[in-house]
């Protein structure tokens, strides 16, 4: 979304962006891309004082002149959605960038549901997270599948592995990502292949019990912990395999990353990966949750480095032909437009947020 924010063609669009939380890496960023930003602190979604807020956030819309609200996650979709129809924006859009939301906000999925009902679109970044939807019950007529974009970097050739192979993985560390089924596999790898070294980007509420696991797997010295990272591109340049073992994704950005690399992937079978991922043609693709499968597959990976770098090429080309952010940003310009269109005579210029 902060790409969106930068890109959106300002001949066009005046872009405001509003926060429930004004925290973040990515804070500085989206402020520096916006029009004006606003922050509006909701603290419990049942309390008068978040009800306040959304109050709050409507005449926002309205003292901007506001004609789109684009949301980009859960609470937006919660809280914005009915706000914008409220303040009589003339076009909002949700969105759905998940497939199962974790355990601690399911109570919240009839609320987001109830939000829906205020859009006139909601975007889906996969087909997986679009048929999620309709599951929910939001009527076909209203989803857009409008991929996530990424930053192409220039295609180089990867040098020849000189010293022990890295093998890198890039999540938060909380449930679902499957970091406990990559250490077990690590360990089956270790067992073949003892220099490997296995980097795990991102931090999170279940890294001490990963680092405990990694030290009763007795594999602690081959494995970092790098927690968050602003260098994750160099951190993946000088990688040999990516490692991506989640249990649940719609559209991983982790995995668009490591593919615009030209690294070799080993990925789950789960939600949109298999949009991205064709086993054997532009990487591997294993079941979820069996340790057994990854290792096997990151093994094949090691030992046939020419097809490995087959693999990485064809994924690169994937990335490019599909993903870039500036085919990402087109779509919702034209998603936007066409919406206004339908529903202003003169639709120009935008104001969004």
């Amino acid at each position: 979304m902060v790409e969106l924010i930068r890109r959106l063609d300002r001949e066009t669009c005046d872009v405001h962006v509003a926060c429930f939380r004004a925290e973040g890496p990515w804070l500085g960023a989206a402020k520096a891309a916006a029009t004006s930003f606003a922050d509006f602190p909701l603290g419990s979604l049942m309390s008068p004082h978040a009800a306040a807020q959304a109050a709050r956030l409507g005449r926002w819309f309205r003292d901007r002149g506001v004609q789109v609200v684009q949301t980009c996650d859960l609470y937006g979709n919660i809280v914005a959605l009915p706000a914008a129809a409220l303040a009589r924006v003339p076009v909002r859009i949700g969105s759905r960038r998940g497939i199962v939301s974790p355990t601690h906000v399911r109570g919240l999925l009839p609320l987001q549901r109830a939000g829906y009902v205020a859009a006139h679109r909601v975007v889906a970044n996969s087909a997986a997270a679009a048929a999620r939807l309709r599951e929910e019950y939001v009527p076909a007529r209203k989803i857009v599948v409008i991929p996530n974009g990424i930053d192409l970097p220039a295609a180089t050739a990867r040098a020849p592995r000189t010293g022990p192979a890295v093998i890198t993985t890039v999540a938060n560390l909380r449930r679902g990502k499957g970091h406990d089924v990559l250490l077990r596999a690590a360990a089956d790898v270790l067992r073949r292949y003892p220099d490997v070294r296995f980097q795990l980007v991102g931090d999170g509420p279940l890294r001490p019990a990963l680092e405990r696991e990694a030290g009763a797997l007795g594999i602690a010295d081959r494995v970092d912990f790098l927690g968050h990272r602003d260098d994750v591109v160099d951190l993946l340049r000088a990688s040999d395999a990516f490692a991506f073992p989640s249990l649940m994704e719609a559209f991983p950005n982790a995995v668009m990353e490591a593919m615009s690399m030209a690294l070799p992937v080993v990925a789950t079978r789960v939600g949109g990966i298999p949009e991205l991922v064709d086993d054997r043609e532009n990487g591997r693709l294993v079941e979820p949750g069996d340790p057994a499968a990854l290792a096997n597959a990151l093994v094949e990976v090691l030992e046939a480095p020419e097809a490995a770098a087959a693999l990485g090429a064809a994924a690169y080309g994937t990335v490019r032909a599909r993903y870039s952010f500036e085919r990402m940003t087109r779509a919702f310009e034209r998603l936007y437009q066409d919406l206004l269109q339908a529903r202003l005579s003169n639709p120009l210029p935008i104001r969004a947020s």
